[in-house]
């Protein structure tokens, strides 16, 4: 049985890269990659908790919610983030047919551009189709629609969406038994942009180091200020009332969870 540790109000899956992929490869599914922003979001937005309730699966998606989970006595397997993930699944399937990838995200342009890179590096067109959606299209429902029929021609049979949490979490359920094709969805954050090199990562040695939101917070001060500065440091206090059972799922009354 997949083992799970909860982590404030969310059961992360303590398994490793490879153990995923082939989890996937048989039974396919939704996952999605908490870090520290999500798991204070989901303290506070109802409706993301109960999409993320939906998720075949939940990754470890940073260094301080691996932290977290040795803090509280009790490990996850792995730490992997959405960012990696992605081109280690493309890397995986390159000789699959039964692949075929469809990039949702990014602004204009970048969705096409990391479509071109990742089928360069492949060696064949497993990237069979992308779109870079509008500024806020999740409240147009007619291009929203579009998108499902852009994705639906590709004959795509794995959904990468890079829109950013709750929003890519949110769309995915909410549109996903539209989709005919799609066995695999995969909310990986900025990771379209990475590939793409429209946003570069953190060299590997500073990740290595823990450093990599200091680094991205260098990069993006404006978009990122708050979220690392004010929104986020939170957690640390969560993650101790956890350590002395303080802690109490603010959803829990409705869930029962």
């Amino acid at each position: 049985m997949l083992k799970k540790v909860t982590i404030l109000n969310i059961r992360i899956d303590s398994l490793s890269t490879i153990d995923l992929l082939k989890k996937l490869d048989f039974t396919g599914g939704v996952v999605f990659t908490p870090n520290v922003d999500h798991l204070m979001k989901l303290q506070v937005d109802q409706d993301f908790y109960q999409v993320y309730q939906q998720a075949d699966y939940c990754i470890c998606d940073g260094q301080f919610v691996m932290l977290a989970s040795k803090f509280l006595g009790n490990s996850i397997q792995e730490k992997i983030s959405g960012s990696d993930f992605l081109s280690v699944f493309y890397s995986y399937h390159a000789l699959n047919p039964n692949i075929k990838i469809f990039l949702l995200g990014g602004v204009k342009g970048v969705a096409q551009k990391a479509q071109e890179i990742i089928n360069n590096k492949v060696g064949r067109k497993i990237v069979s189709g992308s779109y870079s959606p509008p500024f806020n299209f999740e409240k147009s429902e007619q291009e929203c629609f579009k998108i499902v029929e852009l994705i639906n021609k590709s004959e795509a049979t794995v959904l990468v969406v890079g829109l950013g949490a709750p929003k890519q979490e949110k769309w995915i359920l909410k549109y996903k038994k539209y989709l005919s094709y799609i066995k695999i969805f995969l909310a990986v954050g900025a990771a379209i942009d990475f590939e793409a090199g429209y946003k570069k990562r953190a060299p590997k040695w500073l990740r290595n180091l823990w450093l990599e939101t200091p680094y991205r917070l260098l990069c993006e001060p404006r978009r990122l200020w708050r979220r690392y500065l004010l929104d986020d440091p939170p957690f640390f206090w969560l993650i101790l009332k956890q350590k002395l059972n303080l802690y109490k799922n603010p959803f829990a009354v409705s869930n029962k969870l």
